[in-house]
């Protein structure tokens, strides 16, 4: 091996390892955006659906803690949570409660997805685990699904709230 070559591979490993880093503070800012949207679901979500709002918080709550781990591991500070994010839509009552839930859910199937493309291959198979889970519960809010959930191609219009084009502050 010449020693261009050294060089090459360790950039691309650093090109690499800066994508993966990225993309798992997305996942992170996604999973604060949805803990914060999850309070607001759960503030107007009628009672018979009150624990599964309770399980999804519990869960992205869970994840968010998780992520902050990750990017500690590689090397990263992790991203705090903003003051308040501004809700794509009003949610006055139970019904848009369950349309922010599965928006919620969709956005961050959209970031897990970037992260498995990012990920090295433990980190894949979590954010894999994620956006099935993320992929289900948008299902169960909104009563129906999508062929391949995360994928940006099918609502252009929604950027996940962890990508770059997504304004700060926002779910």
């Amino acid at each position: 091996m010449t020693a261009g070559t050294a060089r090459g591979s360790r950039r691309d490993n650093d090109d690499r390892g800066h994508e993966e880093l990225t993309a798992v503070q997305a996942a992170l800012a996604a999973e604060h955006a949805a803990v914060y949207g999850y309070g607001v679901v759960g503030g107007r979500i009628a009672g018979d659906r009150r624990k599964e709002a309770q399980a999804a918080y519990d869960g992205h709550r869970a994840r968010r803690d998780a992520l902050r781990r990750v990017v500690r591991d590689l090397g990263g500070t992790p991203q705090a949570a903003a003051a308040a994010y501004k809700l794509p839509f009003p949610v006055p009552d139970a019904a848009a409660a369950a349309r922010l839930a599965a928006e919620l859910e969709d956005r961050l199937a959209a970031v897990y997805a970037d992260l498995v493309r990012a990920g090295g291959s433990v980190r894949r198979r979590e954010a894999a685990a994620a956006l099935r889970e993320a992929a289900v519960r948008s299902v169960r809010w909104r009563g129906g699904g999508v062929a391949f959930p995360g994928l940006v191609e099918r609502a252009a219009d929604a950027a996940p709230s962890g990508s770059a084009s997504a304004p700060a502050g926002a779910l």
